[in-house]
């Protein structure tokens, strides 16, 4: 399930709280430094904005990718994982594409997550989707 940032939901949200925790600190850094950078500043100022206010995250976090009865030799690194348990994807984009929720869908099947969210810093106002599978 794909939830739009300006979409509103009735049902429970999962892990609501380090979510909108999460997205509070994204919407500070696009605030402090607008649109037009390239993403690894957005996650360097993340990082700095998630040790300042003690968020539990690692950032580049590898994992395997299973196929049947093996674990393939190709490994890839999600931008961060944020609390043991929701993967952040950033990209700084002039819009987000179909492909960036199919990126980040498949790193929630590798890593067992259930929760991802994508980050737009590329436009004039932060955008983001909510990706819950």
């Amino acid at each position: 399930m794909v939830i739009n940032s300006n979409e509103r939901i009735t049902t429970d949200i999962l892990y609501k709280h380090e979510a909108y925790t999460l997205i509070g600190l994204c919407m500070e850094v696009h605030k402090t430094l607008g649109n037009g950078f390239s993403e690894i500043v957005y996650k360097d100022a993340l990082e700095y904005e998630f040790k300042k206010h003690s968020v539990h995250y690692e950032r580049e976090r590898e994992f395997c990718i299973a196929y049947k009865e093996i674990i393939l030799p190709r490994k890839f690194n999600v931008d961060f994982t944020a609390y043991g348990k929701i993967i952040l994807e950033i990209k700084a984009v002039d819009s987000i594409h179909d492909s960036f929720i199919g990126q980040t869908i498949n790193y929630l099947k590798a890593s067992k997550n259930k929760l991802g969210i994508l980050i737009n810093f590329g436009e004039s106002s932060l955008k983001y989707k909510r990706i819950v599978l």
